[in-house]
């Protein structure tokens, strides 16, 4: 396979990574939009429509800010709304999604966790991003560093690299399967289920980028590491109290 995969459409080439991301997003909310119209519980036209406006702003911000800042020195180096615009993670779209969500709840005066309905509708619009991924090799900074392993790939150099994009489908499969496995038990708090997905998520990629190009921030790690940290500290705190209620409901 020749790296970068690309396809021609209208006499345009075009890289596999937007047309993957495109079609994960749409597949992704097709799926959402079918959970929801089977899902018991309904959320008022006010708490929806505050939780996807505060979902998709925060994901946006978060996306480009973080992105941005894995490389701050070269950010206000020439800085301009395109270069800015171009770079984007989803560590930091799901992150600032978060935020973004909690304060809306607490605009409308919603308590309840709205997190469960997304977890798996995201997480195929993950994997289906992430074979765009892997097919753009080493155009975009999604790529593994160099390595003597077995699981070394050719991705567009003439090094073998570690195909980080497959690890990270291969890990999103089991997580389906692990937390589907709960959620079909029906015995959990609202919530659970995303706050799971978080966490395990959030740790994969704290390890993961390990093994991928980063500028160092702080010690050996980069950006997207100490977002990991955060965010993993806040859901240890919030699986801490939802964890007893889950070992009550499976009892």
């Amino acid at each position: 396979m020749d790296f970068p995969v690309t396809f021609h459409i209208f006499g345009k080439t075009i890289l596999a990574h937007p047309l993957f991301e495109a079609a994960g997003m749409f597949l992704g909310m097709r799926y959402y939009f079918y959970l929801k119209r089977k899902s018991k519980e309904k959320l008022s036209f006010n708490t929806s429509a505050a939780v996807l406006i505060g979902a998709t702003a925060g994901a946006l911000i978060g996306s480009k800010l973080i992105g941005n800042l894995e490389n701050p020195y070269t950010l206000f180096e020439n800085f301009s709304i395109r270069k800015f615009w171009s770079n984007n993670t989803i560590v930091g779209g799901l992150a600032f999604g978060l935020l973004g969500v909690e304060l809306a709840k607490k605009i409308v005066h919603h308590k309840e966790s709205t997190g469960d309905l997304i977890v798996f509708p995201l997480m195929l619009a993950m994997i289906i991003g992430r074979i765009g991924c892997f097919l753009t090799g080493i155009g975009e900074e999604t790529y593994g560093i160099p390595t003597d392993s077995v699981f070394g790939m050719h991705l567009g150099d003439q090094y073998l690299r570690h195909p980080v994009a497959l690890y990270e489908i291969a890990f999103l499969i089991f997580l389906w399967i692990g937390l589907k496995y709960i959620q079909n038990r029906k015995k959990y708090p609202s919530g659970f289920i995303f706050q799971l997905f978080m966490i395990s998520y959030f740790t994969f990629r704290f390890f993961l980028d390990f093994i991928k190009p980063k500028v160092e921030i702080l010690g050996n790690m980069g950006t997207i590491q100490w977002v990991c940290i955060c965010v993993i500290i806040y859901y240890i705190y919030k699986i801490k109290n939802t964890g007893s209620l889950y070992l009550k409901y499976s009892r």
